[in-house]
């Protein structure tokens, strides 16, 4: 796939060593990028060892634990593509969609592009209903306050113009980043874009992370960003 404008592709990790290669691979082999900027953040699976023999790629790392949002800063800072994409190393969301997520970007119709979990005919697998039901609700209340009509908010799958990531101070360390992310560049004036993508959820025994503590920390993220900064 190729564009006029450079490509970084910032992958937030942590504890994916049976997953982070693959996914990897997967993004080398569907676009072409300037950059693939991996942040590990403090894993302990193994999966550090498996980034420091990796080549063609850019490997920063944290030496604590500090969240999706503090790999997601440190990525920002290090990118230097004119779109940067976030995609995340547990293979839940297809590299091949990365050309659908930035077409928008690279036509001049966007500035931002969710992919939605919920909208096209791509395949999604079907797991858990009280997390579409609280998604539902995390994205609604956020479109609530930003006037945008997203129907999910809180996927892993975006693409940004750099020209605006850099136009915002990013605060939250954990998943709270997303509803910062969403409510901060809304502010802006950015155009936003949502299509249709392919999803493979994980299951909690498969590692997934996000909890229902998660949830609540998203609704007060909402609300400090929206109307409280």
């Amino acid at each position: 796939m190729r564009s006029k404008y450079s490509i970084s592709i910032v992958i937030p990790c942590y504890n994916e060593a049976s997953t982070i290669l693959e996914v990897i691979a997967a993004v080398k082999a569907a676009v072409e990028a300037k950059e693939i900027i991996v942040v590990d953040d403090a894993s302990t699976d193994g999966t550090t060892e498996l980034l420091q023999s990796l080549k063609g790629c850019t490997v920063l790392r944290h030496e604590r634990n500090q969240g999706k949002g503090a790999s997601l800063q440190t990525g920002f800072r290090a990118a230097t593509g004119d779109i940067i994409v976030v995609q995340d190393a547990d293979r839940e969301y297809d590299p091949t969609d990365i050309a659908k997520l930035i077409n928008p970007i690279v036509l001049n119709r966007a500035d931002v592009v969710y992919g939605s979990r919920f909208v096209g005919s791509e395949p999604h697998r079907v797991l858990y209903f009280w997390h579409r039901v609280g998604n539902w609700g995390i994205t609604l209340l956020s479109n609530m306050l930003t006037n945008l009509n997203l129907t999910d908010m809180e996927t892993g799958y975006k693409a940004f113009r750099k020209t605006c990531l850099d136009k915002i101070q990013l605060t939250e360390k954990r998943f709270c980043v997303e509803p910062e992310l969403t409510a901060k560049l809304a502010k802006l004036g950015c155009r936003f874009y949502e299509v249709g993508i392919a999803y493979n959820g994980r299951s909690y025994a498969e590692g997934k992370k996000l909890t229902c503590k998660d949830a609540v920390a998203a609704i007060w993220a909402i609300l400090r960003h929206n109307i409280l900064n």
